[in-house]
């Protein structure tokens, strides 16, 4: 008892030097003895420049190939700088814009010059870290050689399949993007996401003097959690309540779009256009793995960002229920009430939180399927099928008065074999008919068709398909023609032109003309001698 009281003790000391929801759980004593007891919990904040991938655009924007020189906008006509790519003393290659500057010695990415001028000068900077992220301070990116005239910081929060402006950067946004200039200073908390275009970083105050261009985020944070960041309950209250907030210091990629170096506070001067360039020595972005309050560490592993999930969670950002839990259950944690949270641990499969199996009360049995990662209900009852037995057996049509908890919740459709061709119907009950044939079940037929095992079109009927030369119409299936007619609709004659007709008329001959015909036979038969 003594031992567990200390490990206790050790446990508590440990979640007290902990921050702010940087443990996922605690063992606690309870009358029935120790149990861990659950918090939402997410990873420390770290510098994400170590597993930042970076890619520049357009191919060839990078200096050095083949070898140029450049002057500087302090000193525009001592061009004694080389970039060549050939050369590693005086090559200028992205990775530099992130590696561990030592010896005070500065390292940066530097673009060609401007010499195609008027044509623009464009780069864009790609940085991906397959993984979703959550800024927890400014964004710093150092230029050398001075801050870009005109700039976009975009961010994507599907693997750089989409993107969307985070901030336009100008030294005068009215005419670089017809947007007004804004501070993150005089934004509200009700703006407190709205995109904006800022002219503070983009001016030309002498490259030396400042470097550095931000994306504000602690200014955005003070606005809820005051200017020491005391108060961060109110901030992460705000990010449960607030629509959008969370989501805005979301991302899974960033891209710098440079769209017009520094000219030194005056216009080009097209005379020395080995002065205009692009040089960046670092980037910085202070963030955290975005694990949805299910983690409280995010390694690397194989090359990318995993999250550590807790809670019966998994996947890279604990985005899922764990095989053998309900799929279903799973939900992001949240930050309220503080100071803990809410865990909102996946369930166990089958198990009575999840009562009915989550079948409408059609089935108490469910089977995980592990490669697609859902629960799913198992021999579903009263006709009705689907992972929560929520739609109708083939052959059977929702009940509209009827709730999905209701055995009498699908109808049967019924439909004649015959008339139908199968057996489902619509959402309203209606059998899919063949040709001719009509009706809910499909058991009757359309105007100028017969039934007969199924709907035939009629051959003969009383209006337009009447039968010729004295004919009468069987059931709409047939024309009974006179001896001397033939055809569909006894429209031929039997005795058509230059044939002999009188095998046609032997039937009609009167008894009286047969009687003569064999008298006259038998004495001809009789006179003639031997």
């Amino acid at each position: 008892m003594l031992l567990q009281a200390v490990l206790l003790l050790l446990l508590r000391c440990l979640a007290s030097t902990l921050g702010q929801y940087e443990l996922c759980k605690s063992l606690v004593s309870t009358d029935e003895g120790s149990v861990w007891e659950h918090y939402a919990c997410q990873p420390k904040a770290a510098s994400m420049k170590d597993h930042m991938r970076i890619r520049v655009d357009p191919p060839g924007i990078t200096c050095g190939n083949p070898p140029e020189r450049f002057c500087t906008l302090e000193n525009p006509y001592l061009c004694s700088d080389e970039c060549d790519a050939s050369n590693p003393d005086l090559a200028h290659p992205p990775q530099l814009m992130q590696d561990r500057e030592r010896n005070g010695l500065i390292t940066y990415w530097q673009t060609v010059t401007w010499r195609r001028h008027p044509e623009p000068l464009l780069a864009n900077i790609s940085m991906s870290w397959n993984k979703s992220l959550e800024l927890t301070d400014d964004i710093l990116i150092t230029f050398e050689y001075g801050r870009p005239t005109i700039m976009v910081l975009d961010k994507s929060m599907d693997y750089g399949r989409s993107w969307q402006p985070f901030q336009f950067y100008a030294d005068d946004c009215l005419d670089a993007f017809n947007m007004p200039p804004k501070r993150v200073r005089d934004l509200s908390p009700a703006n407190i996401t709205r995109v904006i275009c800022t002219e503070q970083y983009s001016r030309w105050v002498g490259s030396k003097n400042e470097k550095n261009v931000k994306f504000e985020v602690r200014a955005r944070f003070v606005v809820f959690a005051g200017v020491r960041l005391e108060n961060m309950d109110n901030l992460y209250t705000r990010m449960e309540s607030m629509k959008g907030l969370r989501d805005f210091f979301t991302f899974t990629n960033l891209r710098l779009r440079l769209l017009r170096p520094a000219l030194g506070g005056t216009y080009v001067q097209r005379d020395n256009l080995l002065k205009y360039f692009y040089a960046i020595s670092n980037i910085e972005v202070p963030a955290r793995c975005k694990c949805n309050l299910h983690a409280s560490q995010c390694l690397p592993i194989d090359g990318n960002l995993q999250c550590q999930c807790e809670h019966n969670t998994t996947g890279q950002d604990c985005q899922r229920c764990k095989k053998g839990f309900k799929a279903k259950s799973w939900k992001a944690g949240s930050y309220l009430p503080a100071p803990n949270g809410t865990p909102n641990t996946c369930t166990i499969a089958g198990s009575p939180s999840g009562s009915n199996c989550e079948c409408y009360g059609h089935s108490n049995r469910c089977s995980y399927i592990d490669y697609l990662n859902i629960v799913t209900c198992v021999s579903c009852k009263h006709n009705t099928r689907g992972q929560n037995c929520q739609h109708c057996r083939v052959g059977y049509f929702r009940n509209a008065s009827a709730e999905l908890d209701d055995e009498s919740v699908c109808i049967e459709c019924n439909c004649n074999q015959m008339g139908s061709i199968h057996d489902r119907c619509n959402t309203t009950g209606f059998c899919y008919c063949k040709e001719g044939a009509t009706g809910a079940r499909c058991d009757d037929c359309l105007p100028g068709y017969y039934w007969k095992q199924g709907c035939y079109p009629n051959v003969c009927d009383e209006e337009m398909l009447l039968c010729q030369n004295g004919g009468t119409c069987y059931q709409s299936q047939k024309c009974i023609c006179p001896p001397e007619f033939k055809g569909v609709l006894c429209q031929h004659s039997r005795c058509e032109a230059g044939k002999d007709c009188s095998g046609a008329s032997l039937p009609h001959l009167s008894t009286a003309t047969l009687l003569l015909c064999t008298l006259l036979t038998y004495l001809q038969a009789t006179l003639t001698p031997h």
